[in-house]
C-alpha cells in the first residue's frame, strides 16, 4: 500500500520531469522530453532525495513504447522490402557487428558490465532501450546517458558532416532508385483503434513478462502491435502517448541515479569516445558499401546508416534535398528490427562474457 507521502513523491518527480522535459523540447535538444526529464529527476534526487517511480513503470513503458514501433510498419513498407532487401541486410548486419565489437571494447576498457556495455551501442529508442536495459538487469541510467550521445550525434553531428563529406566528393550522384515511391500510411486512426492498440500491447505484454523471456514485455508488446497492424490494419498509436512514456522514462532512469553515480560520470568518458568513433566509422563505411553496391547516392547511402529515429530522418532528409523515400523505410526497418531482436541477442552474448 502505498501512503500519501510516497505518492506525493511521484507526483512531484513526474511533474518536475514533465516540465524539464518541456524546456528541453522547446529549446530544441534532441530527444527532449527524455534529456529533460531523465536531468530534471536526477537533479531533484541528488539535492532532495524525496523522488520515487515504482518498478512497475519498466511495464508500462515498454508496453506502450512497444506498441508505438509495432505501429511504425506500414504495408507499403512490407511490399518495398523485396527492393530493399540488400541494403537493409548490410545495414542490420554491419550495425549488428558494431554493437558487438564496441560493445566488448567498452566492456574492456571501462568500469561497465557486459550486458550494459552491449545495451549501450543497441541503435534503437532513446527511452525504450535503458529501460530493455534495465529490466534485463543492466545499469539504465548509464544506458540511457550514451543512447542520449548518440542520438545527439545522429540528429545534430551527422548530418552537418553528411552534408559537408558529400560537397567535397564534388557533383552529387543521380538520385536513387525509391525517388518516385510513395510511403504509403494505413490503417485506422481513431480512439477505437487506438484503445484496442493499447489492450492488445497490454495484454501480450504481460504475457511477454509471464514468460521470463529477457525483456519478454516489450518483445510481446511489439509483435503483437505489429500483427494487428499488417494483418487486421487495425493499430494505431498517436505520438502524444510516446511523448509521455519519453517523460516516464526519463523519471524512471532519472530516479535511479544516485550522487556517487553523478561523481562518477568520468568513467563514462572512454564509452562516448567509442561511441562516437563506432557510429562515425559505421556511416563512413557501411555508407560506402550500401552507395556501391545498392545504387543510392552518397548521401542517401549515408543517412541511411545515420543512428537516429525514423521521424527524425524524415525532417533531416528533407533538409539536406533528399527524397527518396527508401531511406525511411530503411530506417523503419531498423527501428524494428533492432529493438525486437537485438536486446536479446546482446542479453545472450553477455551471458557468454
Amino acid at each position: 500500500m502505498v501512503d500519501l507521502e510516497t505518492l506525493g513523491n511521484l507526483l512531484f518527480t513526474f511533474m518536475i520531469a514533465a516540465l524539464c522535459g518541456h524546456i528541453a523540447v522547446r529549446l530544441k535538444i534532441p530527444g527532449g522530453y527524455l534529456v529533460g526529464s531523465l536531468f530534471g529527476a536526477a537533479a531533484l534526487g541528488i539535492m532532495q532525495g524525496n523522488v520515487w517511480m515504482p518498478p512497475e513503470t519498466r511495464v508500462v513503458i515498454q508496453i506502450v513504447a512497444g506498441a508505438f514501433i509495432g505501429c511504425l510498419m506500414e504495408r507499403s513498407d512490407v511490399k518495398r522490402l523485396v527492393k530493399v532487401w540488400k541494403p537493409a541486410l548490410i545495414m542490420l548486419t554491419a550495425l549488428l557487428f558494431l554493437n558487438l565489437i564496441c560493445g566488448f571494447m567498452i566492456w574492456k576498457l571501462s568500469p561497465l558490465d557486459s550486458l550494459t556495455a552491449l545495451m549501450c551501442m543497441v541503435p534503437g529508442g532513446i527511452s525504450d532501450t535503458p529501460i530493455v536495459a534495465a529490466e534485463m538487469g543492466a545499469d539504465g541510467p548509464s544506458v540511457a546517458l550514451l543512447q542520449i550521445v548518440r542520438q545527439i550525434l545522429g540528429i545534430s553531428v551527422f548530418p552537418s558532416l553528411i552534408f559537408w563529406y558529400s560537397r567535397w566528393r564534388g557533383k552529387e550522384e543521380s538520385e536513387g532508385r525509391g525517388y518516385t515511391v510513395k510511403r504509403v500510411k494505413s490503417g485506422m486512426k481513431g480512439v477505437p483503434a487506438f484503445l484496442t492498440t493499447l489492450v492488445v500491447a497490454a495484454l501480450f505484454g504481460v504475457i511477454g513478462k509471464l514468460s521470463a523471456i529477457p525483456s519478454g514485455t516489450f518483445l510481446f508488446a511489439i509483435l503483437s502491435t505489429l500483427i494487428l497492424k499488417l494483418k487486421f490494419d487495425f493499430a494505431y498509436i498517436p505520438r502524444w502517448p510516446n511523448q509521455i512514456v519519453q517523460v516516464l522514462s526519463g523519471a524512471y532512469l532519472g530516479n535511479l541515479i544516485t550522487v556517487h553515480d553523478f561523481m562518477t560520470l568520468h568513467r563514462l568518458l572512454i564509452p562516448f569516445g567509442i561511441v562516437l568513433g563506432g557510429y562515425a566509422i559505421n556511416c563512413i563505411v557501411t555508407g560506402i558499401i550500401i552507395r556501391k553496391y545498392c545504387g543510392f547516392t552518397t548521401k542517401e547511402a549515408m543517412l541511411i546508416t545515420t543512428p537516429a529515429g525514423a521521424s527524425d530522418m524524415a525532417l533531416i532528409s528533407e533538409d539536406l534535398g533528399v527524397k527518396n523515400t527508401d531511406v525511411i523505410i530503411l530506417q523503419v526497418i531498423r527501428a524494428v528490427v533492432v529493438m525486437t531482436f537485438f536486446p536479446q541477442i546482446m542479453y545472450t552474448v553477455s551471458r557468454f562474457f
